[in-house]
């Protein structure tokens, strides 16, 4: 993101991009729920990037194709751009004591260029690491959020059960939408659109943090 100020004379000065908006607003929502943010590089070792995450050494997404990965390495570790924000959880929880409550936003980067992908795009992903949290302290957060960002309060969330390898039990959530002269807007349990993937994080991730 690049901010000018231009002098009066040649007009109106441009706009937020709409990208920025939005992680500002989740940012904004997320700071209200008492969460901070976390940063990290976006040149990352395949340490944090993978094997703390319990990702297998066989895993798909280490292949060359999703990754974009450097031809040195350093000290002994491969070098990549980051895939995921997930390293940033890695870190924090390596650098930090419970209670964790972070949000870690920012640019991601995989090998994948179509009509629906792009080699860079954004991510946010939150992390909550306390005694007696529970998957319906997630369920709740998520609920509040999403009612937050799409402002409405009849939000209905369905959580289905699914795989990552750095969270048990993982789950993919839908939120409930109806439909409204053949468009879908999101409210009401007409339908459900897969907007986030989520769980619990894995004992291993726990265990790879010390």
């Amino acid at each position: 993101r690049l901010d000018m100020t231009l002098p009066a004379e040649l007009g109106p000065q441009g706009s937020v991009h709409p990208v920025s908006q939005v992680m500002d607003e989740l940012a904004e929502i997320f700071a209200d729920l008492g969460f901070s943010v976390a940063t990290g590089p976006e040149i990352e070792d395949d340490w944090h990037n993978f094997t703390a995450l319990n990702i297998p050494e066989t895993h798909p997404a280490r292949a060359m194709h999703d990754t974009f990965y450097f031809p040195d390495e350093h000290e002994g570790r491969k070098m990549l751009l980051r895939t995921h924000t997930s390293p940033v959880q890695i870190r924090t929880m390596l650098s930090q004591k419970p209670p964790i409550r972070i949000i870690a936003p920012g640019r991601v980067y995989r090998s994948d260029s179509d009509a629906t992908h792009t080699p860079m795009f954004h991510q946010i992903e939150g992390l909550v690491i306390d005694k007696g949290i529970t998957l319906g302290h997630l369920k709740w957060t998520l609920e509040t959020f999403l009612k937050a960002f799409f402002e409405r309060d009849d939000i209905v969330l369905r959580l289905r059960p699914s795989y990552f390898p750095f969270t048990e039990p993982s789950v993919e959530v839908d939120v409930g939408y109806t439909l409204e002269n053949g468009q879908r807007v999101i409210g009401g349990s007409e339908g459900g659109l897969a907007v986030l993937g989520s769980g619990m994080v894995h004992p291993k991730v726990i265990s790879a943090c010390g």
